[in-house]
């Protein structure tokens, strides 16, 4: 089977970075799945391994995690899943990645891809709606409802990114609560405002003064994407007493004791943890993605998609590596066919 991969971390502009090569088929067991890989998409955990994650003694690295195509064949303990189902899922980060003709992935960490979407729509979504929705309800505790958290406020700070962009969506149709997301350019500012936000300010500019211009003294719960310890200080300033951080990059020292005094707690969202740990709940993950899949469907959510680069080779994975770099990209970039 055809398949991408790296054997040392360089830079990407380096044609060694990313690299085509054919590789066996794998067999399904126990209660994986062999999908046949249709689309894919890129997120910034991809591009951080293939930077800094050299594999031991030179051997092959495939990477990629979000995926959508079509079950070819199913371990013997497989219960939720059969041959010619569309399914779409994040994969595991301890495994051979995505980014192959045919995967093994575990069924508890699979959903059905929703009916309403083209395989490359569905490769936007996985690894951006589980990190979002398990940060905001599993790990800030958001409720779930039309009038649950009203009055209560969020900011998202990153809000025009892959998982920014999904959380938005998920706090302003599944809560009534207020979202205030974070962009620094206009048309980031508008593409946030599109899937939401109640407000949005810039985050390259002070964050206080902008959240006290909005009236507000402090926000109740705060989700990180990217920029933490830029950021750190201004947000245990504005978080209001009580209240919740989350963060999801790899931020430099934070100084923690910045919260004690209004006993905000923080979290941290890794969305592997369930599947590299084999914990007890791994299958709410498939859970979590059937009920994205039907919210798409109803129309309650959208796929975040904004960019089909191409097929899926060494070539185009670079150049997605490329803009994921830069750290401008808008939503998920997505490739498309071997």
């Amino acid at each position: 089977m055809k398949a991408i991969g790296y054997r040392a971390s360089l830079p990407v502009t380096n044609p060694d970075s990313l690299i085509d090569v054919t590789l066996d088929t794998p067999k399904p067991t126990g209660r994986d799945l062999l999908v046949r890989v249709r689309a894919v998409s890129v997120n910034p955990v991809d591009v951080k391994l293939r930077a800094n994650v050299a594999p031991a003694d030179g051997a092959l690295r495939v990477l990629g995690f979000d995926a959508a195509g079509t079950v070819e064949a199913v371990g013997p303990d497989v219960t939720d899943f059969r041959p010619g189902d569309r399914v779409f899922y994040a994969g595991a980060i301890d495994r051979p990645g995505t980014n192959s003709e045919f995967h093994l992935v575990d069924e508890r960490i699979v959903g059905p891809s929703p009916a309403s979407l083209s395989d490359a729509e569905a490769a936007a979504l996985p690894l951006t709606a589980i990190t979002a929705w398990e940060m905001l309800f599993d790990r800030l505790g958001l409720q779930q409802g039309p009038e649950a958290e009203a009055g209560r406020t969020l900011l998202i700070v990153g809000g025009a990114g892959g998982v920014g962009s999904i959380a938005v969506q998920l706090a302003r149709r599944l809560t009534g609560i207020r979202v205030i997301a974070t962009a620094s350019r206009p048309e980031t500012a508008a593409w946030v405002r599109e899937l939401g936000a109640h407000d949005v300010i810039d985050h390259s500019a002070s964050i206080p003064d902008q959240i006290r211009a909005l009236g507000l003294d402090g926000v109740d719960r705060i989700f990180v994407t990217t920029g933490t310890d830029q950021h750190f200080t201004a947000l245990a300033d504005i978080v209001a007493p009580q209240g919740r951080i989350g963060l999801i990059d790899d931020p430099g020292l934070i100084d923690v004791r910045l919260l004690k005094r209004k006993a905000v707690s923080l979290h941290w969202e890794m969305m592997f943890a369930r599947s590299l740990f084999q914990t007890a709940d791994m299958a709410e993950q498939q859970a979590l993605l059937r009920a994205v899949s039907r919210l798409v469907d109803a129309g309650t959510l959208r796929t975040t998609l904004t960019d089909t680069l191409g097929r899926i080779d060494a070539a185009t994975l670079r150049r997605a590596h490329a803009l994921i770099e830069t750290g401008t990209a808008r939503g998920k970039i997505v490739l498309e066919g071997f």
